[in-house]
């Protein structure tokens, strides 16, 4: 396999670092790896396979000579991304930025992976919420089709970035002794708390969170006449994104045809035993490329309808892993200049 040269966007944060430790473990054919972030963080010193690489400042030139940029999200990609694609890159994104433009793929390489294909220049990687419910939803609808999905997620402060970690930290000490430490990052205290509020309100008093679940799975699934409709919460947990999701099929499936398709599927481990009191927890689902489901049930409201608990690290899957996969789609596809 052709090496492959990389550039790594927001190489210093909790994604960049992330996406480091993933090209390493996964072994992605790196030539040359380059490290950028901003002016801030330029000079700082990371390791890559026993090597230490200086971290550059982001400029136009950063992607000369480079096949892959990975951006770990923010707006650097709207800044830099179309330089990027100008000096031969493709550009796979952790933002927002692009995810709903009809003319960039938005991928989760168990649900879409030809979507890579069409690629010009950008691919989308989607929102972590987003991609923890797909891998899961991919094999029942192929299975049984989805008419409808309810989703209420519980969603760890780290996908808030380092100061939501550090927000947690300190105010569950600072509390626990009597103290205070006052909301920043938060709208309210996190911890020993739950925030039914992740970004900004938008249509319908629905966030902008909420509203992300539902217009990128219909265009990750291809298929906009499924109904979805989305509840996102944030819980004072530090790591791996939580999910109940209520499945309305069209064609009934019993929990146990479910469990079996489940466990087929890419991507995924079934833990679900109710009588061993086993099912997936984000304490042992974090710094897993996996998505984890459980609580398998049929729904008892109605004809054709399952229930069921996802738990994702929405920092891997959610986010870095899923972006090395992509880049790995490319290779298979042979999709990247030479």
């Amino acid at each position: 396999m052709s090496p492959v040269n990389v550039a790594i966007v927001g190489a210093s944060g909790a994604v960049g670092h992330e996406l480091v430790k993933v090209l390493e473990e996964r072994n992605f054919p790196v030539g040359e790896l380059r490290l950028c972030a901003t002016s801030r963080s330029a000079g700082k010193v990371m390791s890559f396979k026993g090597q230490s690489l200086t971290v550059e400042e982001t400029t136009p030139d950063s992607f000369t000579g480079m096949q892959v940029a990975l951006f770990a999200g923010g707006s650097a990609s709207k800044e830099f991304g179309p330089a990027a694609v100008e000096r031969g890159c493709v550009v796979i994104d952790n933002s927002s930025n692009f995810r709903l433009d009809p003319e960039v793929p938005l991928v989760v390489p168990e649900v879409n992976p030809g979507d890579v294909k069409w690629h010009k220049g950008i691919i989308a990687n989607p929102n972590c919420s987003t991609i923890i419910m797909v891998v899961a939803l991919k094999p029942i609808h192929d299975a049984a089709g989805i008419k409808r999905v309810v989703v209420s997620t519980y969603q760890a402060v780290s996908g808030a970035g380092a100061e939501g970690i550090a927000e947690l930290s300190g105010q569950t000490g600072a509390i626990v002794n009597g103290g205070e430490y006052p909301p920043g990052k938060f709208p309210y205290q996190i911890a020993f708390n739950l925030i039914p509020h992740i970004d900004v309100f938008q249509d319908m008093d629905y966030t902008k969170e909420e509203w992300k679940m539902v217009k990128e799975t219909h265009k990750i699934m291809h298929d906009s006449s499924m109904g979805i409709t989305a509840t996102t919460v944030r819980v004072p947990v530090y790591r791996s994104h939580s999910e109940s999701v209520n499945i309305e099929t069209n064609k009934k499936l019993t929990a146990e045809q479910t469990r079996t398709i489940l466990a087929q599927a890419p991507g995924i481990i079934v833990v679900d035993d109710p009588r061993e009191k086993k099912y997936p927890m984000p304490l042992f689902c974090s710094d897993k490329d996996e998505v984890f489901v459980g609580r398998i049930r049929e729904d008892n409201s109605i004809p054709s309808g399952l229930n069921l608990w996802v738990v994702g690290d929405q920092i891997r899957k959610g986010a870095a892993t899923n972006a090395v996969q992509i880049a790995e789609l490319l290779v298979k596809y042979g999709c990247l200049q030479v």
